[in-house]
């Protein structure tokens, strides 16, 4: 009764279509995912799909996308490969950080008031010699690191790319996030190359390198969020542009002494668009940090910013709920088999309304709400299983246990 193939043989019995002649297995199945993945998360917050989410930070490294399901694919032939998209749905207050509660915000404003990126404004950071580079210089206020870099840290935040951006160069580098790229593929041999790729929306610079040209108009160099192989604190250096995809990589290439940023000694080595004239000031502007361990953290943009900047390899912990992966395979089973007859009328609704047959819809309706009651049923029990805390309740109470024993009562 839980396997996909059982699904498919409802959904058939619903829209009166028996064999594979007339509608395919795998077009129900594309039904069957469509709703799965897409619909039950907006429809029902289920208990059964809340789950923890747990990650390492890495050193220095402040922000971090929501997870991507990798490409998903079904048996040859078939059709039915399902791109990246979240794992989950969101996340939840309360979140851990090595053990201990955190804060947990979804409000940038408070954040950032709390936490504010303080500009660095670096004058002359190098002075033109009528070429456009290469440029060396250091952007200061850093201490020397000796290599291999160890915590703590101080350092410089790093660009960053959203899950939008992910998705744009996965076909290139698969589900790397943030992306590690070569010289080659950050330029792009034959195509337009990774920094092309990402859309100009996805990405939020951490440095900036600015000057002048010969007529006085500005030129302007910054981090593009994608990250040097074989030197993964190396941020790549590009040309920003319009929106949508404008932003356009430094011909000359990329490696750790080419159009790269070291977030943690500040050393810098970039080309300009053209050329900078003999005595004309190149400057910068970044956002320095001293390392910690995080305190607070913000989600929004489907990414979760920590403050202080990690200093080490820290365990974070959320809660989230979860979107389920999609069934490809007819011997898939239904994780939550109490969902089968659910799922089955929810894409058989959907099929009956794209074929416009009103009337069959109409008399499924009722069946596919009293489905969906009943499986919304089976998590409202679990929620309102733990009483709902108040101000006269002790700690304890709110855990549905007595004072005098059970679970966190007193001896």
């Amino acid at each position: 009764m839980n396997l996909l193939s059982d699904i498919i043989t409802y959904v058939r019995r619903i829209i009166k279509a028996p064999s594979n002649a007339v509608v395919t297995d795998q077009l129900i199945i594309d039904y069957i995912n469509r709703f799965y993945i897409m619909d039950v998360s907006a429809r029902i917050q289920l208990f059964d799909l809340k789950k923890k989410y747990s990650f390492q930070t890495a050193p220095g490294v402040d922000r971090y996308n929501m997870p991507l399901y990798d490409v998903q694919t079904a048996p040859p032939g078939s059709g039915q490969n399902i791109g990246l998209y979240p794992v989950y749905q969101g996340f939840l207050d309360p979140v851990y950080i090595s053990g201990v509660q955190a804060n947990f915000t979804t409000l940038e404003k408070n954040f950032y008031a709390n936490y504010p990126n303080f500009v660095q404004n670096i004058s002359t950071v190098a002075v033109g010699n009528g070429t456009r580079g290469p440029y060396t210089f250091n952007l200061g206020l850093l201490p020397e690191v000796a290599l291999p870099e160890n915590p703590p840290f101080q350092g410089i935040i790093r660009g960053h790319i959203d899950i939008g951006g992910i998705v744009a160069v996965a076909t290139d580098i698969g589900n790397i996030d943030p992306p590690v790229v070569d010289s080659m593929t950050a330029i792009g041999s034959g195509g337009p190359g990774t920094i092309q790729q990402v859309p100009v929306t996805s990405v939020e610079p951490g440095v900036y390198i600015t000057t002048q040209n010969a007529s006085g108009a500005s030129m302007v160099v910054t981090d593009s969020g994608q990250f040097l192989d074989g030197a993964v604190n190396y941020g790549l250096f590009m040309y920003p542009g319009k929106a949508p995809f404008g932003n356009r990589p430094i011909p000359e290439g990329y490696s750790i002494t080419l159009n790269t940023v070291n977030y943690f000694t500040g050393d810098c080595v970039v080309y300009f668009q053209s050329i900078v004239p003999v005595g004309v000031n190149i400057n910068a502007q970044c956002y320095f940090f001293q390392t910690g361990l995080p305190r607070t953290v913000l989600f929004y943009n489907n990414t979760l910013v920590l403050r202080a900047p990690p200093a080490q390899q820290y365990l974070v912990e959320l809660e989230a709920y979860m979107t389920p992966a999609a069934f490809l395979n007819l011997a898939d089973p239904v994780t939550y088999g109490y969902m089968s007859e659910y799922i089955a009328r929810g894409a058989a609704r959907k099929i009956l309304s794209d074929t416009g047959d009103l009337e069959q819809f109409a008399f499924y309706e009722p069946l596919f709400r009293e489905q969906e009651m009943l499986v919304w049923k089976r998590s409202q029990r679990i929620f309102t299983s733990t009483r709902t805390p108040t101000i006269y309740m002790t700690n304890d109470d709110s855990m549905g246990n007595s004072a005098s024993g059970n679970f966190g009562g007193y001896a």
